[in-house]
């Protein structure tokens, strides 16, 4: 499979649209259309039930994206949240530096590199531009990836804020708060959803890398001592997320990071194998005290906790796992996306687990002329149990292949013995069986099948 065939895919059947489109559109930003937006928001139905509502003492926020300045300040955001760009001197164009070293030689070598060791290993190993194909590069430049704007009506620095370049600040500056207010122990935790913005320069693979994007956090707040052990059971703990959603084991790897950041102890990703290659789709990392100790120190707000059973005081550790929803979506897309070849035919279907299918079940009128009054009035019931199409347009056999490239789970068609004695035809999407159910079962028999 290549990406085009996804990209083309999620256009077509209403998942993904080229954002502003209309007006040529904006490079890197996209639409969820009326399925992609059920299927993003049925991802972040499971992750929220997943790390908030089975997740001893963890909590849900919903942090603003605009924040106070001096957040980003304590963050290191302001002074260190950079790229290391190099421009091509013969085309112009203008890439990061460790992803040329990285695409060159099919590790994550640049990710360890300084600028002056990038800058050597590109020139020694002639690595071309991936443009033009030459090699005549500028010398490395760090390009601060946040969105700025002014609050208030005149340009003026003083009035400078931050489009957020992650959630995670959020759930940091309202640590006492949470704790506070839920009488939470340690340890516990603070989950949030939410767009996150940055400037890359160099987005792509659809919806992998984009300006803007979606990100599924959850901050587990700990006693210093005990954070390696929770954040081994939390690399385990995302995996074991993305194989219940329905990904392929196989597909998935964890990858240690070689250079961590100064302040953390530990840190790996989740990659999946896309069809452009491996990539991130889960971040753990133990970051310590450090978030909480900076904000205590640019606030002058202690962030210190007390021990209720022994009166000791400290600063948590923080042990964070973050999930990227737009790269979970496109990841479960790609590995769901199947071409089947039957007996004379070939069929597009989408096998994603039915709780996260935009519709669980079709409504279908044999013939629509003398079946659809019947057919209407089930959907109705169904629409307030579940997520429900009707389709009366075609052959049933065309629109069976509709909702099997959609990955509706179940069809139900309305016949003469529907009138006559009580019972539908309910299809399986995978299997393509069919068997005869009554009236009444029907929601039983689905809601069986739709759970994580």
């Amino acid at each position: 499979m290549k990406m085009e065939q996804i990209v083309n895919f999620c256009k077509n059947y209403g998942f993904i649209f080229p954002g502003s489109e209309i007006y040529g559109g904006l490079a890197n930003t996209w639409d969820y259309g009326p399925l992609g937006a059920k299927l993003k928001n049925n991802i972040k139905d499971a992750w929220r039930k997943r790390f908030i509502q089975e997740n001893d003492n963890s909590f849900e926020l919903d942090a603003s994206i605009l924040m106070h300045p001096r957040v980003w300040e304590a963050s290191g955001h302001v002074s260190g949240f950079s790229d290391p760009l190099i421009d091509c001197k013969e085309c112009k164009m203008r890439v990061r530096a460790d992803n040329l070293v990285n695409d060159f030689t099919n590790t994550s070598k640049g990710d360890a590199m300084n600028e002056k060791e990038l800058v050597e290993f590109i020139k020694t190993n002639n690595i071309p531009c991936p443009n033009c194909g030459k090699t005549n590069f500028t010398d490395v430049r760090q390009f601060n990836l946040m969105f700025q704007t002014q609050r208030g009506v005149t340009t003026d620095s003083k009035n400078t804020i931050y489009l957020r370049p992650e959630n995670a600040q959020g759930e940091y500056v309202n640590f006492l708060n949470v704790q506070r207010s839920m009488r939470a122990k340690i340890p516990f935790g603070i989950g949030q959803i939410g767009k996150a913005f940055r400037n890359e320069i160099t987005p792509g693979n659809f919806t992998f890398r984009t300006i803007e994007f979606e990100q599924m956090e959850h901050q587990l707040f700990c006693k210093p001592g005990t954070d390696m052990e929770i954040y081994e059971k939390y690399k385990e703990y995302a995996k074991k997320f993305f194989i219940d959603l329905g990904i392929s084991e196989n597909k998935l790897r964890y990858h240690d990071h070689e250079k961590l950041v100064f302040y953390a102890a530990a840190a790996c990703d989740i990659e999946y194998e896309f069809p452009f290659g491996w990539g991130e789709i889960n971040g753990t990392h133990d970051r310590t005290n450090y978030d909480l100790s900076q904000h205590q120190e640019f606030s002058g707000k202690s962030q210190e906790y007390l021990d209720p059973e022994t009166n000791e005081k400290f600063i948590p550790y923080v042990i964070e796992s973050t999930v990227g929803c737009d790269r979970a979506v496109l990841a479960i897309l790609c590995n769901a996306y199947e071409e089947e070849k039957l007996e004379n035919d070939t069929r597009e279907v989408l096998k994603l687990k039915p709780f996260l299918a935009p519709y669980k079940v079709a409504v279908l009128p044999l013939v629509k002329k003398y079946h659809s009054e019947k057919a209407r009035e089930i959907y109705k019931n169904l629409t307030k149990k579940f997520s429900t199409i009707y389709d009366d347009t075609g052959s049933i056999g065309k629109r069976y292949r509709r909702e099997d490239a959609i990955g509706t789970p179940f069809c139900i068609t309305i016949d003469d013995n529907t009138e006559k004695e009580g019972t539908v035809t309910i299809r399986d999407r995978d299997t393509m069986k069919q068997e005869t159910i009554k009236l009444e079962d029907i929601e039983d028999y689905i809601n069986k099948r739709i759970n994580l």
